[in-house]
């Protein structure tokens, strides 16, 4: 879920960090360079699903800054597209805010053991890197979602590790095992329609950014081949509490 390793990079300033985007006539901004262990990564990835998700995000990041000079969506872009199950966003969303692209930072504790440090990067610094694909194979995410499945019969939220609100609900519609089949091929979270809790969450038309309403950056839409939409998304940026 990365950027070629051929494009080089080039450092920019926004909210206090230093951030990478690849050298092109139109960079993907927000991009915070990967740093030791806990850094997103623009590189690797172990699947073919991750290849995937790194080849559309090469294209993305582009169209990250024409996003922010390009004419706002009319409002006819917002609702529900053709299909019945995704719920556009405009750009302005991810407009610089008290915190990159939120008001505050993401939550001290959260859950699954997700990186609080690699959390804030990814979701409030951030357009278009990611955790490395199987992060969360090395959370305790995994073991907790299937003791909360067998505790109460139902799916699990996750919740937005800056403000906590709702932003997944899983598995609906499928078992658990069928959920982590999907995750563990893409390398990231993966969920589906039914799953997303549309009142707090966003897809950019744009770039297939998926987002929070308040701007936190969660990951991308990437279609699978039969058409269907399923929304790759980091684990550190729907680790939080609810609040």
């Amino acid at each position: 879920m990365a950027l070629a390793a051929s494009h080089l990079s080039a450092v920019a300033a926004f909210g206090g960090h230093a951030l990478s985007a690849p050298t092109s006539p139109m960079t993907g901004l927000f991009s915070v360079p990967p740093a030791r262990d806990d850094a997103p990564t623009t590189t690797g990835g172990h699947t073919a699903g991750a290849s995937e998700r790194r080849s559309f995000l090469a294209r993305a990041s582009a169209a990250a800054l024409l996003s922010l000079t390009a004419i706002p969506q009319p409002a006819s872009a917002k609702g529900f597209d053709e299909k019945g199950g995704l719920t556009y966003g405009e750009d302005e969303i991810m407009s610089k805010k008290g915190h990159g692209t939120t008001e505050t930072g993401v939550q001290n504790k959260l859950r699954y053991g997700a990186s609080p440090k690699l959390a804030d990067k990814i979701s409030s610094f951030n357009r278009v890197f990611a955790e490395s694909g199987g992060y969360w194979e090395g959370t305790s995410f995994e073991d907790d979602v299937r003791k909360m499945v067998a505790a109460t019969g139902g799916p699990v939220t996750f919740y937005d590790s800056v403000s906590g609100a709702p932003l997944f609900k899983a598995p609906v519609g499928r078992s658990v095992d069928e959920f982590m089949a999907e995750s563990a091929v893409h390398g990231w979270p993966s969920f589906r329609d039914q799953e997303v809790v549309w009142d707090n969450t966003r897809v950019l038309k744009s770039s297939g950014e998926t987002v929070s309403v308040g701007g936190t950056h969660l990951g991308h839409n990437i279609p699978s081949r039969d058409g269907r939409n399923r929304y790759c998304i980091n684990l550190v940026s729907i680790a939080g509490n609810p609040v």
